[in-house]
């Protein structure tokens, strides 16, 4: 007596696990989007699709029994619509950056944002020194167009009342002042990504310049006993202006890192991989900038209590900080589970 197994008994039987993965994953992205799924199943996805496609190929040749070729057409349905369709809306696909996409890059990128930050805060402590020391010094670190006839010749009151001259604009003047600081600002961070690709040394120079800048404006208003004003003026927007700053410095040094020490990969596929991570965290750093230039140009120019000043920095730092230390690191965890 023949102990022969059906056809479509056997092909079921070498076939059927690959087609439960793939049902599996079409069900979770249909159920809760693409972020439902793991980065490793999105992985296999396309694998398990063409697979699951060659089955129903061969089922149709052989002639199986018609409840499995419908399974498997219904199934390779399904998963095309998921491989070569999106099911997300736009504000969808915001949320999805803001919530994982940006915070786990910045995470990935945390050394090199740790150098950038020690590179930047040196320039700030070298000059602010420095123009302590020696004030005529200013000029070496603060070009004259960006000064706008501040320094060590001006006076005293002169330069308190920068700190406190908000009510002097109108509402259209402060619309374009805020829109000039974002595409000034915005254009110094994509100098610091690009210079990564000389190598990330470029980088470096341009964060400790940066640095050496505020540390520059510190040290003279400090030397004339306006440290606190000078303080609740720029930190209310700057908070957030050189975060940006540091982002768009790490992500240079991360694709500096790729050309130098490529790894495992050649140089242009390293180049290829860590150019879409640091690209994520570049774009979250546009929205810094954006943000800050907001604050920089409206709130900053409106309101002159220097508590409110200090409060709105203290509560833009421990965003950030929750936000791109404490989540993100949490996220990362979650995601490795």
């Amino acid at each position: 007596m023949s102990t022969r197994k059906p056809k479509s008994v056997s092909f079921r039987a070498e076939r059927e696990q690959t087609w439960l993965e793939l049902e599996d994953i079409v069900k979770k992205i249909e159920s809760g989007g693409i972020g439902a799924a793991s980065a490793d199943e999105l992985g296999r996805l396309p694998h398990l699709y063409n697979a699951t496609l060659s089955s129903l190929s061969v089922a149709r040749t052989i002639s199986l029994d018609r409840n499995l070729l419908r399974y498997l057409e219904g199934l390779c349905s399904r998963a095309f619509l998921v491989v070569y369709s999106t099911r997300r809306r736009p504000w969808h696909v915001i949320a999805q950056f803001f919530q994982r996409d940006f915070p786990r890059e910045v995470y990935r990128l945390r050394r090199h944002l740790a150098t950038a930050t020690a590179v930047f805060l040196m320039g700030v402590l070298v000059a602010n020194h420095m123009v302590m020391e020696e004030p005529e010094v200013f000029h070496t670190f603060v070009d004259a167009a960006y000064a706008q006839g501040r320094g060590p010749e001006s006076t005293t009151e002169s330069l308190r009342a920068v700190l406190f001259s908000g009510s002097s604009f109108k509402a259209d003047d402060l619309g374009q002042f805020a829109s000039f600081l974002m595409t000034h600002n915005s254009k110094i961070g994509m100098m610091c990504f690009v210079l990564g690709f000389a190598v990330g040394i470029p980088v470096l120079y341009l964060l400790f310049q940066n640095g050496a800048v505020l540390g520059a404006f510190s040290g003279l208003y400090i030397s004339r006993g306006l440290g606190v004003e000078f303080y609740s003026w720029i930190l209310p927007h700057g908070i957030t202006e050189i975060l940006a700053v540091l982002l768009c410095g790490a992500a240079g040094l991360y694709i500096g890192e790729a050309i130098v020490f490529p790894g495992q990969h050649t140089r242009a596929r390293n180049l290829a991989i860590r150019g879409r991570q640091a690209g994520v965290v570049v774009v979250g750093a546009v929205m810094l900038f954006f943000m800050a230039g907001l604050i920089e140009g409206f709130f900053r120019q409106i309101v002159m209590d220097l508590n409110i000043r200090f409060t709105l920095a203290f509560f833009t730092g421990m965003l950030w900080l929750t936000y791109l230390g404490l989540y993100s690191r949490q996220l990362v965890r979650e995601e490795g589970r």
